[in-house]
């Protein structure tokens, strides 16, 4: 996948960046999601860039990246879709998917597509651990939003609409953008569709819904007897 020259804009928004923190080397995952935005990977230029800001070195900038497996050293497709195989996404599918995707689409873990005539995007697949919404098992991400509840079936019927470039909407987020698109969000430069779609759904706020039905509520603070240092030892 070719990738851009890291531009005078793109230069002074890693200085923003980096200038949002009393300790300028914490903007260090914001600045390596622009990378990603500006060039689709992370880049040995992209590194160099973030260390001359930060004042650090490119094997420190080198070593955060290598270690965050949402950062590339590849390039992606236009989505990337992770699919989660964690126990419980697992066993109510997620391997299934997984499976069913690696054979669709002809490619292995943290591969890219082949872009076939007629294809307006491309799509990457990657097996990835927990998403934290063990709730709608199984699920799959699209550059990091949310497809819940997911069968073979609609997984391939997902990625066959991203390929044809169809607008697709997760299902607790906003309609679905470029990874490019996510990897500027996520460096902290908001696209405006923080509030689309719906964020919460029926299984996350189940719990809420039965404690009101019966009345409960948290314990008062103040009524709940503090415990003695040592207390309950053996």
């Amino acid at each position: 996948m070719a990738t851009n020259q890291l531009d005078d804009k793109t230069l002074t928004e890693l200085r923003e960046i980096a200038a949002r923190y009393p300790e300028p080397r914490s903007g260090l995952l914001p600045m390596l999601h622009l990378v990603q935005s500006a060039q689709g990977r992370i880049t040995p230029e992209g590194i160099e860039a973030c260390a001359a800001i930060l004042d650090i070195s490119a094997a420190e900038v080198s070593g955060v990246a290598t270690f965050y497996t949402m950062y590339k050293r590849h390039g992606v497709g236009d989505y990337h879709v992770g699919v989660c195989t964690n126990t419980l996404c697992a066993v109510m599918g997620g391997d299934e998917i997984f499976a069913r995707l690696k054979d669709h689409l002809e490619i292995g873990n943290d591969e890219v597509a082949v872009k076939r005539q007629g294809d307006s995007r491309t799509v990457s697949l990657e097996h990835i651990e927990c998403n934290a919404a063990c709730d709608y098992a199984p699920v799959v991400m699209v550059n990091w939003e949310f497809m819940d509840n997911q069968t073979p079936e609609s997984a391939v019927q997902m990625v066959e609409s991203l390929r044809a470039g169809h607008e697709v909407s997760s299902t607790r987020g906003p309609r679905l953008c470029t990874w490019r698109e996510a990897e500027r969000v996520l460096a902290g430069f908001p696209d405006g569709r923080v509030d689309e779609g719906p964020t919460a759904g029926e299984a996350s706020l189940a719990g809420l819904r039965i404690a009101r039905e019966r009345g409960w509520t948290a314990p008062d603070p103040e009524q709940v007897p503090a415990v003695e240092a040592g207390e309950g030892e053996a």
